[in-house]
This record gives C-alpha cells, structure tokens and sequence, in this order.
C-alpha cells in the first residue's frame, strides 16, 4: 500500500512540472502587451492565428515529445500494477485527455460541423415508402398500419377509393375500408326489404336462403304475410309487384314470362307430351281430354274422386276418373295492372268413356312446369288404361315421377344444346310461350332446372321417396323392365 501512495504521489508531481511548463510558457507569450483589448467583431468574422517563430516551433515540438513520454510512463505503470489495487477515480484519465486536447486544441477546426435537424424536418425517416403511391415519405405525417406507411392522402378506401379520414377503420387482409363501405360489402342485405339483416339476440345475424335461388331474406318476411310466388317460390321484393291471379295465386315476372293461362294455349304442349310417350314405345290410344282450371274447380274434383292420393300442400294437376263436370278456362285472362282479369270460364260435363275420364291442370303456370305436370298426370292415365291396378302410393307416385323428370331433362338439355329433342320438336315448332317469338329462354331454363330440383329433393314418402326409388330401378334396368316388373310384382326391382 505504501508503494501505490508513493508511486502515486511522484506520478502527481511530475505532472504539475509540465503543467508549470505549459503555463510559463503561455505567460511567456503574454507578456509585453499589458491589457489586450478585443475589437468587437462581426458575426462570421475569422480572425488569422497569431504567426510562430522558428524558437517557438522548436520549443512546442521537444514540449510535445515529452509530453508523449509522460503520458506512456503514466499508463504503463497503472496497468503493471495487480487489479486489486488498480484505484480508478478517473483522475488520471481526466489528465491525460486533458493533455490530448491542449495538445491537439486549434483556433481552425478541422472540418465543418454536422448541421442539426429536429425529427422528422427536412430529412428521410428510415427511408419509409407510401403503401399508396409507393414514393418516399420525405416531409410531414405519414400513417402507419402494420408494416405499412401511408401519406394522409393515400390512406384510401378499397372501395369507394375515398381518403379514410375517421380514427377507426376496417381493414381485410391488406386492404383498408371505411366502416360503412365495409359494412355493404360484408354484412347480409335482406333481399325482400333490402335493409341489413338484424342481429338476433345472440349477438349473430340470422337470416333465411331459399335453398335454390340462394335469396336472403330476414326470417320476419317468412310470417309478414310477404307475396311468394306460387311456381318457383320466391318472396315479393320491395319495390315490385308480382302478378295476381283471379284465384288468389301470385305469379312472379319470370314465371309469367312464359305462363299458360288457357286451355286452347295448352293443346299444343299437352300433344307435344303424347308424343313424346308415344316415341318412347308408351303410346295414349285413347283422346284423353286435357282441361285448364282455377285452384277452386280443381279442388272440387278432388273431392269427387273415389280414390287417390294429392300432393301437399298444393295439387296441381289430377287424372280425373269419374264422370264430372268440371267449369274450365277457355279464354286468356287479360292482364290489368298487376292482375290478370276479365278470364273466361265454362262448365263441361266429362262423362267415364274409360278408366281415364280428364286430364285436369292449374292454369297460369310456367309452360315448364305445365308440362312436367302434364306428363305425370299422362303417366297416371298410361298405368290406368293398360291394367297397372292396386299399386302403392309410392310406386305408382314414383315412376309418374320419373316420367315427368324425363320429360323436364329433355327440354333442358335441348335448349343447353340449341337442337330441339324429340319432346321438343313439336312444342318449339307449334307452340313455345317462353319468350313469345318461338325460342326458349335461358330464364326458362333456370326454371325448368329448378323443377327438376324439387322433384327430385321431394321430402314427401310417395313422390320424393317413391321418385328415388324408382329412378334407381330405371337408371340400373332401364324403363321398360322396370314397368314391366311393375306390372308383374306391384314393385319396383331390386
């Protein structure tokens, strides 16, 4: 310990002699002067130094040797010394740096200074490009949104392409949105009302599709009373006015389009289906007569009927058996704002010539659907008038079924292919209301796509149940083995 405060002590010393030197030789240079009196100066003003000797440049470079010997001896010994009894205080550093800047000091700097910028004025910020225009942000504020950096005015909507200017947002995937823009784009319209669908009182919006059409619309619509048309089954928009029928069913602008409404307009069709039995080996001999009636006669038929089973919730077509008299359409309604008027109708008396008295049809349907009703009540009358007797609900229900998907599957790929089918020929070339100029309708192709889809999702055991039954039998043996099996076992084959 005496050692380290000896040694210490000496070091000190011989400092204070060079700073003696150091100091007698700025007092040196100030002498003979007396007071120095300092002219005031203009700002940016540079004033020369003062010229040296060659005495003095001699002197201040033996000066600076010496003082470079001082400082290594100085260094050398504190680091030769244990690390134990290193004392730093930071003294002696303060001499030698002090030292190192008397040495080094000038009045002519070296280099200019760094000019000082506050943040973000008039320099780049980490280089940031505009998620917008991709330039560079150089000035002012930018946006930032994750990973991205927007100028203000680049902040803009997907969709309306409008600055997004509120302090909250909607963002998708890495597209911004207001919340309003966001909110048509995404949340459900009501297709009937077309107001948002409410959120229910889970917090979840709820909402009915039509499982065909894909037609949203509030589950409200469903017990308001809301016009649907009785063919496809679509609800009344707001804002259009379906038709009405002088029955009290609802006609929609599609299905009207090519709507049956008599039953002269009807013949055509009906002997286009005859014919189509007929080149399929399933010849009508007998002239069934063909009727198109109101809901009203229709039911009252039904109900003089001995036997049969009827479709639910609504028949549309029957396979008369009985003698009756049956009041029928004759004349096209007119059509009066959004109702057909002024229709035309008398009374007939069918009398029983056969097991097959009439063949009985709702008026106003689309010519599609007429005729896929028109063909299964024929395959009644075919099953009748060729012996098939005491057969299930579901079997005979079934295979008229099938004969009226047939029938909609022709008429639909012909018009998918643009060649008139062999049921087609006749009805295309006399008689196609679907567009009234000859030339079926793509719109009357969704429809006829749609009838073949509620044939064949029928929920009901005797048509939906009996139809995928008996499809299969026909799809594996073929028609005409299935009927005949039929007609043999009152079933269908395995």
């Amino acid at each position: 310990m005496g050692d380290f405060v000896s040694s210490y002590t000496e070091r000190k010393s011989g400092f204070m002699k060079w700073f003696g030197k150091i100091f007698n030789i700025g007092s040196s240079r100030g002498r003979g002067g007396g007071r120095h009196l300092q002219q005031p100066v203009e700002e940016n003003m540079v004033w020369p130094a003062p010229a040296r000797s060659l005495d003095d440049r001699a002197r201040s470079r033996k000066e600076e040797e010496d003082l470079d010997h001082a400082i290594a001896l100085s260094l050398g010994e504190n680091f030769k010394r244990p690390t134990g009894y290193r004392w730093r205080t930071g003294t002696d550093e303060d001499y030698a740096k002090a030292l190192q800047d008397r040495r080094f000091s000038s009045a002519h700097p070296p280099y200019a200074p760094v000019p000082f910028y506050p943040r973000g004025y008039g320099v780049p910020l980490h280089n940031r490009t505009c998620g917008g225009c991709n330039q560079e942000i150089l000035y002012g504020n930018c946006l930032g949104v994750g990973h991205s950096y927007f100028h203000p005015d680049c902040f803009r909507c997907h969709s309306c392409r409008y600055p997004i200017t509120e302090r909250e947002f909607s963002l998708s995937g890495k597209h911004p949105y207001h919340k309003s823009c966001f909110k048509e784009l995404t949340h459900p319209k009501c297709e009937v009302c077309h107001q948002y669908i409410p959120i229910n009182a889970a917090g979840l919006i709820e909402y009915r599709c039509h499982p065909y059409w894909n037609q949203k619309y509030c589950p409200s619509h469903e017990y308001d009373n809301t016009a649907r048309c009785c063919s496809c089954e679509r609800l009344e928009s707001r804002g259009e006015r379906y038709y009405r029928l002088e029955d009290g069913r609802i006609l929609c602008f599609e299905c009207m389009e090519s709507a049956i409404t008599d039953t002269g307009e009807c013949q055509p069709l009906y002997h286009s289906i005859r014919d189509y039995y007929e080149g399929m080996n399933m010849k009508i001999d007998q002239q069934v007569p063909m009727l198109l009636v109101g809901r009203e006669a229709l039911n009252e038929a039904i109900v003089g009927e001995k036997n049969g089973f009827h479709h639910l919730p609504e028949t549309r077509g029957l396979c008369l058996s009985e003698e009756q008299t049956v009041t029928s359409v004759y004349r096209w309604p007119r059509i009066g704002g959004h109702r057909l008027i002024s229709m035309r109708s008398q009374a007939q008396r069918l009398p029983r010539k056969c097991e097959v008295t009439a063949i009985l049809v709702l008026y106003g349907l689309p010519r599609l659907l007429t005729g896929a009703i028109l063909a299964h009540e024929l395959m009644h009358a075919w099953l009748r008038l060729k012996g098939y007797q005491n057969l299930s609900l579901e079997v005979e229900e079934g295979i008229c079924q099938v004969l009226s998907y047939m029938w909609l599957d022709a008429e639909v790929m012909s018009c998918a292919r643009t060649t008139p089918s062999t049921s087609s020929s006749a009805s295309s070339s006399s008689y196609s209301n679907s567009s009234k100029k000859g030339v079926k309708s793509l719109v009357e192709n969704k429809l006829g796509e749609f009838f073949m889809n509620q044939i064949a999702n029928d929920s009901s055991p005797a048509y939906g149940g009996g139809f995928r039954a008996a499809n299969q039998a026909v799809n594996k043996y073929g028609l005409r083995c299935t009927l005949e099996h039929i007609r043999l076992t009152g079933n269908f084959p395995l």
